[in-house]
């Protein structure tokens, strides 16, 4: 959460930090919910034992299938790069192709 870079947005400065943060049971600990609210950060997080966790998957789901579709890029999958330019170009290409893919469909 601290390395995040500052988030774009259309009118007025620049957001340091996320309004709120979408999380599913494995990150239901009070020391992690004090500190998002420490920090201004509303914690939407699932209870274990509680809730369901259906209604976290709108938003988790997007990122889960975009990191298998990467992981589906056998240079991505195992990190052969030593250079982390040279990964950060095998990424950028593997997004391009998977792009491409979805937009073609």
């Amino acid at each position: 959460m601290q390395g995040i870079p500052p988030i774009r947005s259309r009118r007025g400065r620049r957001r340091r930090k996320p309004g709120k943060l979408h999380g599913d049971k494995g990150y239901d600990y009070d020391h992690l919910r004090r500190w998002l609210r420490g920090r201004g950060i509303t914690p939407r997080i699932a209870r274990k034992g509680m809730d369901s966790g259906q209604r976290l998957g709108r938003h988790r789901w997007t990122i889960e299938r975009t990191m298998a579709w990467l992981a589906g890029c056998r240079r991505l999958h195992r990190r052969y790069e030593r250079k982390a330019s040279h990964f950060l170009a095998f990424t950028s290409i593997a997004c391009t192709l998977i792009c491409y893919r979805r937009l073609t469909k």
